[in-house]
């Protein structure tokens, strides 16, 4: 673009000017710009020190500026990694970002420059118009009905982005929460240039959101709010990586096997061809060993002396990203982002995101699961034995491997063999401490390591994780002198970083295994094992440090820095939505008193009382008696014969899943009911097999009590098998329960009890996905109806037909209800 577009002629020749003066080099100006928005005054900042920059982003005040501005000596004008992360710091305060070159004649706009204006509160009155009958929106959904509870929900979130306040709300099934959060989000985005981020548990809610939701809703507007998709870094393909797995490839007997080299070449045809390079535009689902080998990873970039780095689909999305006013997400990237802040990245500038005040989390009655699965470090044999892999490989005569490159080009080539040595070693080592871990999950599968456990740990484990610990060690320092002998000319080959990438991940595996020696100086950490089934293959064994507690990290990293958090799930509350304290004492939304906290339940619009029968046999076994296996087995198959199939059958174990459908799935294929079991195939591909086949049923455990979105006569009957209370031997809620002990409460009431109901409301909610839904939801686990707590599960349901009496009458009442 012409400078002249964008600078007043007077403008210019000062930059010019001063760009002389500087000798030719870097100049960093701030500009203000006209009643015509060209630039018009300038004040130099710096001169040739890029680290001056980020005082350009700290500025505050009246006389802040429209616009900063930099040259590019060599008339090379496409932003650097570090003006991409400027221009996004600064596009959240409105700030605009150019570069220009020397002679200022061209410019390249990284972000615009936006002229600043007085805060916009949102009218309750103008957003809820929008979802009323001949709304903005309304008039866009087909035979659509106006929802009281979805208006309710819309004038909730207002106040939360109107009162910079905390929210959380509980959105029944079937109130529309997608469409009460975006149209306050986007409005609110637009009105006052703000960034607002949107993240969500599932891919397939980011995907309606995006493609979907937030088109309908800017075409409503009429005015266009730019949105990004983005995913996590390791779903983009690296170009850089590719090319160097290619050649790696080229020698079949090292580089991979056959059908790992199909799927290499199958991704650099497609490499030609994406247009974004994410991993799910593929047609096929690579493995995980070939996709970690090319996929774009943070610590292995080589920023601006990548060779590829104009056709970067990782810094394509960045560009994107940088001007976007609402970003959907997932939770995991999002607790990098918070966690990368709160460590120091700040909140005024890019980290894994652009800089943001303002978050709606759905699905949040994830948030403290996903929490904890981004805080927990683990490492494996199989993820030792990959790192292994990159570093050092023999077969036959010939090596290969990362040390092997490096060594080529080293000075210190000669400590190649007692690298190669120790990497033999490391392999060694960490089948000794494999085959202890399994020795020790043996009875149940999992083993914490706890004071009471020393005895057993001390002599089998602990020696040989030390074992580890100090061969990784001494395997990372010899790769470092090998590295320190490579010539400064050779120091940004791709296989040089690489290298240092996986030694930082060897690191890791090092510094996770002193936790697990030191693990009872880290009384906030849970330390454990677990054995993992591999498929035709022999078990191993995951090593896993877990906090303790989660509520402080997103108190301090989340809900206290930015000025709106609104968590939206269809299951936050216990006991007919009458308490959040569970959710929000897990989460740590209460913890700063100091905030505007709002809450609300609003319930589903679904007639659930006409069109769903809740069936709980009154003479079923408890779990803990002998007959209640065989009972569920027999039970689970005559339901699904008089509903036909269209089933979820949701277990609590795989045990019990395995027994049910050995039990029933014979006789069921006899009468033409395809019944699909979890285990089998992964989990998509699962479910486009079950809600492709009317008459099938699917049995299914853990992650299948949500997620699950089958309307029609795809699901007409759920049959919850247990009530899904936790496994006491589960190490981290068994550590969390001894935690809450201590301090005197009660771990039952307080952690089991309300996590199993929100779950069981999740699996309940399965039958009902639209209006004209009907079914039966069956319950087997006796307890519902013979324990005190079992009203604490009903009262947390909304109003259906019941029918509580002996199995014989549940079956003859769901038949009649059915048909």
């Amino acid at each position: 673009m012409l400078a002249a577009e964008r600078f007043s002629e007077e403008a210019a020749r000062i930059l010019r000017a001063e760009i002389d003066d500087a000798g030719g080099n870097e100049v960093f100006v701030l500009g203000w710009l006209d009643e015509r928005g060209k630039v018009a005054r300038l004040e130099t900042l710096a001169r040739g020190n890029e680290d001056s920059v980020p005082a350009l982003l700290g500025r505050k005040g009246e006389d802040v500026p429209d616009v900063f501005i930099h040259n590019h000596p060599s008339g090379f004008l496409t932003p650097s990694d570090n003006d991409l992360v400027i221009a996004s710091g600064a596009a959240g305060d409105g700030v605009g970002a150019y570069i220009v070159d020397n002679a200022v004649s061209k410019v390249y706009v990284i972000a615009e420059a936006l002229r600043k204006k007085p805060r916009v509160f949102l009218d309750a009155d103008t957003m809820t118009a929008a979802l009323e009958n001949g709304g903005s929106v309304a008039g866009r959904l087909e035979s659509y009905e106006v929802r009281p509870s979805q208006l309710d929900l819309m004038r909730l979130i207002v106040r939360a982005f109107n009162e910079d306040a905390l929210a959380a709300a509980e959105a029944g099934t079937g109130v529309g929460k997608s469409f009460a959060y975006l149209i306050p989000a986007l409005s609110f985005a637009l009105a006052n240039n703000e960034r607002v981020v949107i993240s969500t548990a599932t891919i397939n809610l980011q995907e309606q959101l995006y493609n979907k939701d937030i088109p309908l809703v800017n075409s409503a507007m009429g005015e266009k709010v730019k949105a990004v998709l983005v995913k996590g870094r390791a779903n983009y393909l690296c170009l850089r990586r590719l090319h160097d797995a290619l050649a790696e490839a080229s020698v079949p007997s090292l580089g991979f096997d056959g059908e790992e080299f199909e799927e290499l070449t199958a991704i650099a045809a497609w490499a030609d061809t994406t247009g974004t390079g994410s991993r799910s535009d593929l047609s096929f689902l690579p493995r995980d060993a070939v996709w970690s080998r090319v996929c774009s990873e943070g610590d292995l970039c080589l920023g601006m002396r990548c060779p590829r780095r104009e056709s970067c689909f990782f810094m394509a999305l960045r560009r994107e990203t940088a001007d976007a006013r609402i970003l959907v997400v997932n939770h995991h990237l999002l607790f990098a982002d918070l966690a990368a802040r709160h460590e120091g990245a700040g909140y005024d500038n890019t980290a894994v995101l652009p800089p943001y005040r303002r978050v709606i989390i759905d699905e949040a009655h994830t948030a403290e699961g996903a929490a904890t699965s981004f805080f927990s470090k683990e490492f494996s044999r199989l993820g030792i034995y990959r790192l292994a892999g990159r570093l050092y490989r023999k077969k036959g005569a010939q090596v290969s491997g990362l040390l092997v490159r490096i060594a080529a080009l080293s000075e210190n080539r000669d400590r190649l063999d007692d690298a190669a040595d120790l990497v033999r070693q490391l392999r060694s080592h960490t089948d000794a401490l494999d085959e202890a871990a399994l020795e020790l999950c043996r009875e149940e599968g999992v083993f914490r390591l706890t004071p009471r456990s020393r005895e057993l740990a001390s002599p089998l484990l602990l020696p040989r994780i030390d074992e580890l610990k100090k061969t990784a060690g001494a395997l990372v320092r010899i790769a470092a002198d090998i590295l320190e002998g490579v010539p400064q000319a050779d120091r940004d080959e791709g296989s040089v970083w690489e290298l240092k990438g996986v030694l930082r991940r060897l690191e890791a595996v090092g510094l996770t295994a002193s936790l697990f020696l030191e693990y009872q100086e880290h009384p906030d950490q849970v330390m454990w094992l677990e054995c993992q089934k591999g498929r035709g293959r022999e078990d191993w064994a995951r090593f896993t440090v877990t906090p303790l507690d989660v509520s402080h990290e997103l108190s301090d990293a989340l809900f206290r820095p930015n000025k709106t958090v609104a968590c939206v799930s269809a299951t936050l509350t216990i006991s007919g939505g009458s308490s959040f304290a569970y959710w929000m004492s897990r989460t740590g939304f209460s913890l700063d008193g100091e905030r505007t906290m709002l809450q609300g339940e609003f319930p589903s619009p679904f007639p659930y009382r006409k069109s769903v029968l809740l069936a709980v046999p009154q003479d079923s076994p408890l779990p803990d008696q002998s007959l209640y296996r065989d009972f569920v087995d027999r039970a689970v198959g005559k339901l699904i014969e008089i509903s036909g199939g269209s089933a979820l059958v949701l277990f609590t174990s795989y045990e019990a899943l395995r027994s049910a459908y050995t039990a029933s799935s014979e006789a069921l294929e006899k009468q033409g009911i395809h019944c699909l079991k979890q285990g089998d195939d992964d989990r998509s591909r699962l479910l486009s097999r079950f809600l492709d086949d009317e008459s099938s049923v699917l049995f299914a455990t853990d992650s299948f009590w949500e997620g699950v979105d089958a309307p029609g006569d795809t699901l007409r009957l759920v049959i919850l098998c247990r009530l899904p209370f936790r496994s006491p031997s589960d190490p981290v809620f068994e550590a969390r329960s001894e935690a809450l002990e201590k301090q005197g409460a009660n771990p039952f009431m307080e952690l089991s009890l309300p996590e199993a109901v929100m779950k069981f409301k999740q699996g309940f909610g399965r039958l009902m996905r639209r209006s004209s839904d009907r079914g039966v939801v069956a319950v087997l686990d006796g307890r519902l109806l013979h324990k005190r707590y079992g009203r604490i599960f009903l009262g947390s349901l909304p109003e259906t037909r019941t029918c509580f009496g002996g199995f014989e009458a549940i079956l003859r009442e769901s038949e009649n209800f059915l048909y």
